[in-house]
C-alpha cells in the first residue's frame, strides 16, 4: 500500500472535507439510523457554512489523510474551549477521526493518531 500523508485542510478545501465527512459519517452510523434521520443530521452537521465556521475557528484543526492525493480519512482536533471533557489549557481533544471503509485496517487511523501525538507533542500539550 502507498504510504498514508497527512494534509492540513485549509478554508478553500471545504467541499471536499464535506464530500469525505458526509460519506464517512454514513458509513459509519447508516444502519443504526433511520434514513430521514441520517438525511437531516448530514445536511445540518455538515453543511459548507457550518464546516466553514468551523475551519476558520482559532481552537479547531482539520486533517486529511490522503492515498494517492485522495481523502480517505480525515481528523478534526480542538484546542482549549469548548472541549467535550475539560482537562485545563494543556489539553487537545480529538473531536472526530473517520476513515472510508474501505481504507479500515490499514492503518489510516494509527497514522491519524500518530500524528495527533506529534502536533501535541510540539505544541506541549500534556493530554489528548
Amino acid at each position: 500500500m502507498n504510504q498514508i500523508r497527512i494534509q492540513k485542510v485549509e478554508a478553500s478545501d471545504v467541499f471536499l472535507l464535506r464530500e469525505i465527512a458526509i460519506k464517512t459519517f454514513s458509513e459509519t452510523f447508516s444502519n443504526e439510523n433511520l434514513e430521514n434521520n441520517m438525511r437531516i443530521y448530514l445536511t445540518d452537521s455538515f453543511s459548507i457554512e457550518k464546516l466553514s465556521n468551523e475551519l476558520e475557528d482559532s481552537n479547531s484543526e482539520f486533517y486529511f489523510a490522503l492515498y494517492d492525493n485522495i481523502p480517505v480519512g480525515y481528523l478534526k482536533l480542538r484546542f482549549e474551549s469548548p472541549q467535550t471533557n475539560k482537562f485545563d489549557t494543556k489539553a487537545i481533544e480529538i473531536e472526530r477521526i473517520y476513515v472510508l471503509k474501505d481504507f479500515h485496517g490499514k492503518c489510516v487511523g494509527q497514522n491519524l493518531l500518530s500524528y495527533t501525538i506529534e502536533i501535541a507533542r510540539k505544541r506541549l500539550f500534556e493530554w489528548i
